[in-house]
Formats: structure tokens, C-alpha cells, sequence
């Protein structure tokens, strides 16, 4: 593959994965009552909010720019796994399998830029 079109593909890769979390963690502001008793009706206290959100918002920031990417896309694979089992382990809804599976192939996803970096578009390569 073309050097220039393979660190281009890197980048997008990037901004797709983070963005679920970007978007995820500025929605949590809008929403946040509703998330606390969303959160708390699952079992999970309500004050760990505010560090959810951090990591979401500033953790997919990161990714995208390529900054300390090891780091991050480790802690965002931990959270997509940890998500997935407090949120979304009642298999026999589909759709909470479905997600599910999406919570840990992000983590699969995360779990690459921990192996191989964010690549030559970063922060991390500057």
C-alpha cells in the first residue's frame, strides 16, 4: 500500500474510533441527570459521571490527535470491556448483544493502537 495513503487511513481510522467517545462524552453533559439515574439503575454510582466523561471526551480528543495513544487506546479498551459488562450483558436481548460485541471489537480496535501506535500523523511521532 501507498506510504502516504496507508498514514491517511491510520489518521481516519483514528478519528472514526474516537469519535464514538467524543460524541459519547459531550452528549453525557446535555444528559446528565438522565445518565446518573441511567447509571445508578444499573448498579454503577453515579459520582464516577464526571470521570466518564473526562476520559470520553478527553481520552477520544487524544486518540484522534495522536497523543500518548499507547495510553489511552489502553484505558479506552479497559472502559469498552468494563461497558460492556455492566451495560450490555443481557444476551438474550439481541440488541444489548449486538451492543455488546461492538463494546469489545472497540476494544479490539483500541487494543491494536496499543501494538502498533497512533503512526506518522501524530502528536506522538512530533
Amino acid at each position: 500500500m501507498n506510504t502516504k495513503l496507508a498514514n491517511l487511513a491510520e489518521l481516519a481510522g483514528r478519528i472514526l474510533l474516537a469519535s464514538l467517545f467524543l460524541i459519547s462524552g459531550l452528549s453525557k453533559l446535555g444528559a446528565y441527570e438522565g445518565t446518573v439515574a441511567y447509571m445508578s439503575a444499573m448498579g454503577v454510582p453515579g459520582f464516577a459521571l464526571p470521570a466518564v466523561i473526562a476520559l470520553e471526551v478527553l481520552g477520544g480528543a487524544a486518540i484522534m490527535l495522536g497523543f500518548q495513544t499507547r495510553v489511552v487506546a489502553f484505558l479506552l479498551a479497559g472502559f469498552s470491556l468494563v461497558s460492556a459488562l455492566l451495560f450490555h450483558a443481557n444476551f438474550g436481548d439481541q440488541i444489548q448483544q449486538i451492543m455488546f460485541l461492538k463494546n469489545v471489537s472497540i476494544a479490539g480496535g483500541f487494543l491494536l493502537l496499543v501494538a502498533n501506535g497512533a503512526g506518522p500523523l501524530s502528536l506522538d511521532r512530533r
